[in-house]
């Protein structure tokens, strides 16, 4: 009969669990492996299969009692720490979901929420279309690749039981400021473009009251935010590339890493 002892299974927890917590927090975050299309059986396989790959090349971990309380509160340190990793990538795909709302602000489709509630959806259909862009870039950057190595290499610069108090935690939080002044950077041609023509139904307007500016400048509206999306994606590949690479940067400086 197979028989466990209590520093067996110690060592079990701190060379595969442990580990394995990490991983699975950048996992519930992380952009396209935390997407609700993605089966959880599938995130807990890849994650088990990442930590028990690579858990033989790992630091020691300390000695932790399995039945203590000391051991939960480590499993919940480790699944906060992979959190707060993957949480710039987060920032980093929501640039681009903050840019479709504020070119749909201008253009009027925002007011399509506001005339379905029903969808229960608060983001505009262009935001959501520049969300699946930003996306499908970061994965065709190999960006996951390189998240999930800064993952893997994050227990040699942090290792488990350093604690958690310890990270740059202000350097999370003033990361939101990037996000807005990344999204406002990216979409502020679209919006001066946007502003020109409302400026100039408003002369129109006013040289010509018996014209109906409404029927005329939504349609107007429209279309000039179409084209204004269409020539934002001739410069938006290449700025958008070099965010990835920021918040990679920023998801490794975070552990004490230097590029």
């Amino acid at each position: 009969m197979l028989s466990l002892t209590s520093v067996e299974i110690s060592t079990f927890i701190g060379t595969f669990w442990w580990p394995f917590c990490r991983i699975m927090g950048g996992f519930l975050v992380m952009p396209f492996l935390s997407s609700g299309f993605i089966p959880v059986t599938v995130r807990v396989l890849l994650a088990l299969s990442i930590s028990a790959l690579f858990a033989p090349m790992l630091p020691t971990p300390p000695a932790v009692d399995a039945m203590s309380v000391a051991a939960l509160l480590l499993a919940i340190e480790q699944l906060f720490i992979g959190f707060m990793l993957a949480f710039f990538l987060t920032f980093m795909i929501h640039i681009m979901t903050l840019v479709g709302a504020m070119m749909s602000m201008q253009m009027g489709l925002a007011m399509a929420v506001m005339n379905d509630p029903s969808s229960g959806n608060s983001n505009p259909i262009l935001g959501q279309w520049f969300l699946f862009y930003g996306t499908l870039l970061f994965l065709g950057l190999d960006g996951h690749l390189v998240a999930i190595g800064i993952l893997v290499d994050s227990f040699r610069l942090w290792p488990i039981g350093t604690g958690i108090f310890d990270l740059p935690l202000m350097g999370l939080v003033s990361r939101m400021a990037w996000l807005f002044a990344s999204a406002l950077m990216l979409a502020l041609p679209a919006i001066l473009a946007m502003l020109m023509v409302n400026v100039t139904f408003g002369v129109l307007s006013r040289a010509a009251p018996s014209l109906n500016v409404f029927a005329l400048g939504f349609p107007m509206s429209m279309l000039m935010g179409l084209l204004c999306v269409l020539f934002s994606f001739t410069g938006l590949p290449s700025r958008y590339s070099e965010l990835c690479l920021e918040a990679l940067s920023f998801m490794y400086g975070f552990i004490g890493g230097t590029a």
